[in-house]
């Protein structure tokens, strides 16, 4: 199986489980891997076989700016089952990344894995 990648979506959006949190936007990062059967596009040169990432990524961006969330958790499972049902993707991985939640590190997040995703 083929995987069809998409690294370093930036959102802006309503998250955190503190008062100010909820009253800004800050920046989230999705970095998504998703199994797809790639060979019909690869043979017909013809877009309607694609998984089309322009599309993937503007779903993630609405769904993400559409309402506040609490947990970077709750998220990135969110966005995960959205992308399966929404698209008919088998398995996926997402990487959610919050950076600068925590002041000594980079970085923080959470990775999901769905379905028949395979390293």
């Amino acid at each position: 199986m083929d995987r069809i990648f998409i690294e370093e979506l930036t959102v802006f959006a309503q998250i955190g489980v503190y008062d100010w949190e909820q009253k800004i936007k800050q920046k989230l990062i999705f970095d998504i891997e998703m199994m797809w059967d790639c060979r019909k596009a690869a043979e017909t040169d013809d877009v309607q076989y694609c998984l089309n990432y322009a599309e993937v990524s503007q779903f993630i961006i609405d769904y993400v700016q559409g309402k506040p969330f609490l947990l970077v958790e709750r998220l990135a499972y969110e966005v995960a089952n959205q992308l399966q049902q929404h698209f008919g993707i088998s398995g996926l991985r997402l990487k959610l990344s919050k950076p600068k939640a925590v002041a000594q590190a980079h970085s923080v997040g959470i990775i999901v894995e769905r379905g028949t995703y395979k390293p």
